[in-house]
């Protein structure tokens, strides 16, 4: 059965989970919205919170983490694993579409390859999604299947209705985690219509619209397009934004930290949007713009959904919002040529 919490209530709610959990929410401290570690009372972000920055992908694939540190001798090298940190997390008002990323991520690092350093703190996680009463102008989630109240992919989900917040149980753990929960109340009839009403509101207000039918085929078709992808680059200035920000890419570099003879091993963040990424010793086969936004654009839209039968893509709309040209993949995708439809 739903249950409902007066607002007033959400920081104690939040120190009981604190309890049990590492507790992560929305903050600005760093000066950019991010999702981190909760400081036991402030709950402001109750009333600015939109979506963070940095996409909550950063709490299981982080920027730079550690995989290893590796000691040299005589005859040849000790490895030591990083320590395991037992903790279980519970992110706080995690969004639809940045909860939807996280199972697109988990098509990567769970279902194609066991990584452990993903899986380690994924499987340890619940998350308490928020839904999104007032999106960006630049978030087209509708378009991708998603509404700014979809619940499929997080443990709990509230919705606000007023004073309150009406709490919907979607997994098993999330009810477990309410039925230890004190302070909670059982919602009715009316509550359970003012929680549709809100996300049928919300919904409607997502007006940035993206036909994505037969999207696959048709970048398959204006592939070798140059001319197109040329004109498609023409302002991009591959900064790398758009994908170190993006909640479903998951690039990252490896490098080692040596001071004599001991060391570590890093793997960090990186962006098909970067020159040097594709660079080998002899060749740097994507050298020009055009063939490194047609990688990310197809990537998500194209081959992806190739391999899991999915776009990559959850309309959050970081990378229209936050780019320093206004560079809007939704109109790329909108511009490819009309004779690059599929059958034609």
């Amino acid at each position: 059965m739903a249950k409902k919490i007066s607002k007033k209530d959400i920081a104690q709610l939040l120190k009981a989970w604190s309890q049990q959990f590492a507790v992560l929410a929305p903050s600005r401290k760093r000066g950019v919205a991010e999702m981190a570690e909760w400081d036991g009372k402030d709950v402001s972000f109750l009333d600015w919170y939109r979506n963070t920055v940095v996409p909550p992908k950063a709490s299981f694939l982080p920027p730079m983490e550690e995989m290893f540190r590796f000691q040299k001798d005589k005859d040849n090298y000790k490895i030591e694993p990083p320590s395991k940190n037992g903790q279980k997390q519970l992110i706080f008002g995690i969004r639809p579409c940045d909860a939807r990323a996280m199972a697109i991520l988990d098509m990567t690092f769970e279902d194609a390859y066991q990584d452990p350093y993903y899986l380690s703190k994924r499987k340890n996680t619940l998350l308490v999604g928020l839904s999104c009463a007032n999106p960006c102008e630049s978030c087209f989630c509708t378009s991708l299947g998603i509404s700014p109240s979809e619940s499929a992919d997080v443990d709990l989900m509230l919705t606000n209705i007023g004073d309150h917040f009406f709490i919907e149980e979607i997994t098993a753990k999330g009810k477990e985690l309410t039925a230890k929960t004190s302070g909670l109340k059982d919602a009715n009839k009316d509550d359970e219509a003012e929680a549709r009403k809100a996300k049928e509101t919300a919904y409607n207000k997502v007006t940035r619209k993206l036909d994505t039918e037969g999207i696959k085929d048709k970048l398959l078709a204006s592939f070798d397009d140059e001319g197109f992808w040329e004109k498609a680059a023409a302002k991009c200035v591959s900064c790398g934004i758009c994908t170190l920000l993006c909640p479903t890419c998951y690039c990252f570099d490896i490098n080692d930290e040596l001071v004599k003879d001991e060391g570590a091993r890093f793997r960090s963040w990186d962006s098909c949007g970067f020159s040097l990424y594709t660079r080998m010793p002899m060749e740097n086969p994507r050298k020009e713009k055009w063939r490194r936004v047609r990688q990310k654009v197809c990537h998500k839209f194209e081959f992806y959904p190739m391999t899991f039968d999915i776009i990559a893509c959850t309309g959050c709309g970081r990378c229209i919002r936050l780019c320093p040209v206004n560079w809007d993949i939704t109109k790329v995708l909108e511009s490819v040529p009309a004779k690059a439809k599929a059958g034609k």
